[in-house]
């Protein structure tokens, strides 16, 4: 009797243990993702395996192929990351008219490497209706014949396919309310929100502020394109809505949110699958450098980290990928096409850039560490001095390591006393707006001017690896992922335990 009262009651018990279990892990997984995008118009691209460690480096978890490379698919086996791989162009119209090419293509790229490699997207062609607009009528059957192929497979649960689009789709992208789609292609464009919607897949949206800015020819203030903060003055509102929009990429969201409402679709999910910004142009292209893509990038992951929403879907998350890892020079067009990667072939960072959460409120943005705002050499003595006169004033820099008798003091180079004022400026107000240029007076470089006792803000070295910054406070997000990893460590030991009661 005893015997079946145990075996009875173990069920229950287990039951009830691995339920909690579920619930922290799913609450601990939630919230949106910051991914990046690997191209292929490399000349050097780095090995798949190397590409895998600069991931694991960065402490990526998603990542976007534009094709579906069979090496690197081996090389992000056993990883978790998650995996996007994506239909080429160039093999649209192919899978588009055939369903047996279709359901091959999905054995071959995506089946073959199930469960190893983690693949839980497949983004079909990219931009299609206004790169390729010949391909247009495939691009639906495309998507049906890939997702009949999956359930095949039975795996359309774990992958969802979509198809990216360019903010070109959308005729009038401001003011976001009354946004819609270009209707040269509203019939597609409704067969297309119908598949979506039929598979609980997200609408895919390249959204780069930096074409939005560059196009706008000053409509559109710098700031306004760089999550960095505005003028009371400049507020920019949607005159229909009365919503205020703070940055331009809450603003693309929305009028892609807006452009399917207008086809009376509505609750599909808005995934960015591209946004960045090059760190540099041509003479003519004087928003592409570095100061602004560190600035872009940064201030984009604690937007999307941070999981606000946009002001007209402030509960839908945007989780988006980063464009891109390396920079394509084999891309054709102006120079900015060819310099949107954060990184170098060789492994080493075009700028520091961290992918976690850098929400937390640090003097140090761990995004600046590697990065210096030095003065340049080339300046006149009186405007460095100007320049320098007003970091320590208006500016509120630290300037306390550079007066007499401090380690940074020295009394016959204006040049570095400038340089450390101008750097903890730029550290502690980059993340608001602050920039590294002082009346053309200062420059954006990865060398450590650190030497001594005298440590810039940014610095890696043993002596400034903290910089004395404090820590800021735990959020509550921290202290709940704190709490459930805590719960999750005691049930892990006390599950023994349960099951021998």
């Amino acid at each position: 009797m005893l015997g079946r009262r145990r075996n009875n009651m173990l069920p229950k018990r287990l039951e009830g243990v691995l339920l909690l279990l579920f619930m922290l892990m799913v609450s601990n997984a939630s919230g949106a993702f910051v991914g990046v995008h690997v191209g292929t118009g490399v000349s050097d691209l780095p090995s798949p395996s190397d590409i895998v460690s600069i991931l694991k480096a960065k402490r990526i978890q998603h990542v976007r192929l534009v094709d579906s490379d069979h090496k690197m698919l081996v090389a992000l086996a056993n990883t978790g990351i998650e995996v996007m791989v994506g239909v080429p162009n160039d093999q649209l119209l192919r899978v588009g008219q055939s369903r047996s090419t279709a359901a091959d293509w999905i054995n071959k790229n995506v089946a073959a490497y199930i469960p190893a490699t983690n693949i839980t997207y497949i983004a079909v062609g990219d931009e299609v209706l206004t790169t390729i607009p010949n391909a247009a009528l495939v691009l639906v059957p495309a998507l049906q014949f890939l997702q009949s192929a999956l359930l095949a497979a039975n795996l359309n649960t774990q992958v969802k396919i979509s198809s990216p689009h360019s903010m070109d789709m959308i005729s009038k992208a401001f003011p976001p309310s009354t946004a819609t789609f270009n209707s040269t292609w509203s019939s597609i464009m409704s067969q297309y929100l119908q598949f979506l919607n039929n598979t609980g897949s997200s609408f895919m949206l390249n959204a780069q502020p930096y074409y939005g800015y560059v196009k706008g020819q000053g409509v559109f203030p710098l700031e306004y394109a760089l999550f960095r903060s505005l003028n009371p003055n400049s507020k920019i509102a949607d005159p229909n809505s009365n919503l205020f929009y703070t940055n331009m990429f809450d603003a693309m969201v929305d009028a892609a949110y807006n452009s399917m409402q207008a086809m009376n679709f509505t609750g599909i999910p808005v995934m960015v699958t591209a946004s960045g910004w090059p760190w540099r142009g041509a003479r003519n292209e004087p928003a592409a450098d570095v100061d602004n893509a560190l600035a872009y990038n940064t201030n984009l992951i604690r937007h999307v980290l941070n999981s606000s929403g946009t002001p007209s879907q402030p509960k839908n998350q945007v989780s988006t990928y980063l464009f891109e890892l390396f920079s394509e020079d084999r891309r054709t067009g102006p120079v900015s096409e060819q310099n949107w990667g954060i990184m170098f072939t060789n492994a080493s960072a075009v700028y520091s850039l961290a992918f976690e959460d850098v929400a937390a409120n640090n003097t140090d943005s761990p995004a600046l560490r590697g990065m210096f705002c030095v003065a340049n050499s080339s300046a006149s003595h009186s405007a460095l001095k100007q320049s320098l006169d007003w970091a320590c004033g208006p500016g509120s820099a630290n300037c306390s390591a550079i007066q007499p008798g401090q380690p940074c003091y020295k009394s016959d180079d204006i040049v570095a006393v400038a340089s450390y004022a101008f750097n903890d400026y730029y550290h502690r107000t980059q993340t608001s707006g602050g920039t590294c240029n002082f009346n053309g007076t200062a420059t954006i470089s990865s060398t450590d001017p650190s030497h001594g006792s005298c440590i810039f803000l940014g610095s890696t070295g043993a002596n400034g690896s903290g910089n004395g910054a404090a820590s800021g406070p735990v959020s509550q997000d921290s202290f709940a992922s704190g709490l459930q990893s805590c719960w999750l460590a005691h049930l892990v030991v006390l599950l023994p335990v349960v099951l021998l009661l």
